[in-house]
């Protein structure tokens, strides 16, 4: 078949562990867009949707699928994981890693995922539709990403036949997704619209222009760190390219008042916004316990510091990487045991230190140490 054979997925895990996202680094605008993703929902005609199948279909379009995967070109070093018997903590990290949704973790047969390495392309076989493909890119890019899933979209149509109506394109199990199929969005870090309480206008603006706005996770998460996604809600009766522009305009729109916000309280707030900043990031460097919205928040503080210029002595690509890293599963894996609330806490803010202050990771105290989940 072509495919590259089943990693287990400890060694996915370590491999991710140590690898930079692409999608994290730098790219345009890279200092309000963190990440462009396109992502395409597509059906197999010959099989009911996932939520009607039985557990026999839903083994046979996996396999399907993956079978078709293993022969569109390029994908020879992907990985192709079987979903069924991972843990929770191993859904939930690659949901931290934006690899899947939230809906995908709900543990069910026939379920599986397909990425590359670099984690700029992942499909989740069996979630709502079938396939749901998605490619990430850094910064204000998307119709880079656009090219690369069309290219994938095409090669995948000469293997597999999908569900399609000349009335209403491609066919979904949400009618919302039903047309091109496509959900293009932006990943946008907005601390300065928060801190001059502008955020709230901003987002019913992009709801009352039929653009969605969620959290870091998407649909139904908090918007943590300062982080919105930004994305088209309709899909049918426009074209790709009709939905791309309208989310690039949109996005222009968001930077700019962005920016304009930077401005505004470098000009008139500037001794406020560099003590915020400097707080941040002293509690960063020698707290004890900090949880994950603490973190969340201070290293946005931080990243706004170094895209402003007011610090200059931290790597950006570290604080993209803490980003992640500090997120409840991702701490449990770097462990390698289960932990309890505060023993992450507790990780977290051991992580931070030794990450910020270039040093040794201190060694886990007795507390950290027990397992009394």
């Amino acid at each position: 078949m072509g495919l590259k054979p089943r990693a287990g997925f400890g060694e996915i895990i370590n491999h991710l562990l140590g690898n930079h996202s692409r999608w994290l680094a730098s790219g345009p605008n890279s200092d309000i867009v963190i990440s462009s993703r396109v992502r395409l929902a597509r059906n197999l005609s010959d099989f009911p949707f996932p939520n009607r199948a039985d557990q026999n279909q839903l083994l046979a379009i996996r396999e399907r699928l993956f079978d078709a995967l293993g022969q569109v070109e390029g994908f020879s070093d992907h990985w192709f994981i079987d979903m069924d018997n991972l843990s929770q903590i191993d859904r939930q990290f690659l949901v931290e890693r934006h690899l899947i949704s939230y809906e995908h973790t709900v543990e069910g047969i026939g379920k599986g995922l397909a990425i590359t390495p670099d984690e700029g392309l992942s499909i989740m076989i069996n979630e709502e539709d079938h396939l749901r493909m998605q490619v990430l890119v850094a910064g204000f890019d998307l119709y880079n990403a656009w090219e690369q899933m069309n290219a994938i979209d095409d090669s995948l149509s000469q293997l597999v036949e999908f569900a399609f109506s000349p009335d209403f394109g491609y066919l979904t199990a949400c009618p919302t997704n039903t047309g091109t199929g496509l959900r293009g969005s932006l990943m946008m870090h907005l601390p300065a619209l928060v801190i001059t309480k502008q955020i709230n206008r901003v987002l019913q603006t992009i709801t009352q222009l039929n653009f969605t706005a969620r959290g870091l996770y998407g649909e139904g998460t908090q918007a943590l760190g300062n982080m919105f996604q930004i994305s088209n809600q309709a899909c049918l009766g426009y074209t790709e390219e009709e939905l791309l522009e309208g989310i690039k305009r949109l996005g222009h729109q968001i930077i700019e008042q962005e920016q304009s916000a930077r401005e505004r309280v470098l000009r008139t707030s500037r001794v406020m916004l560099e003590d915020r900043i400097w707080r941040a990031y002293g509690l960063l460097r020698n707290a004890r316990i900090m949880n994950s919205a603490e973190a969340f928040e201070y290293l946005s503080m931080v990243r706004l510091g170094l895209d402003l210029g007011l610090i200059k002595d931290v790597d950006l690509k570290l604080i993209n990487d803490l980003f992640i890293i500090i997120q409840p599963a991702h701490l449990q894996k770097i462990s390698k045991r289960r932990l309890s609330s505060r023993q992450r806490d507790i990780k977290r803010a051991n992580i931070l230190r030794s990450r910020l202050n270039c040093e040794d990771m201190v060694a886990d105290t007795d507390e950290e140490g027990k397992d009394n989940v």
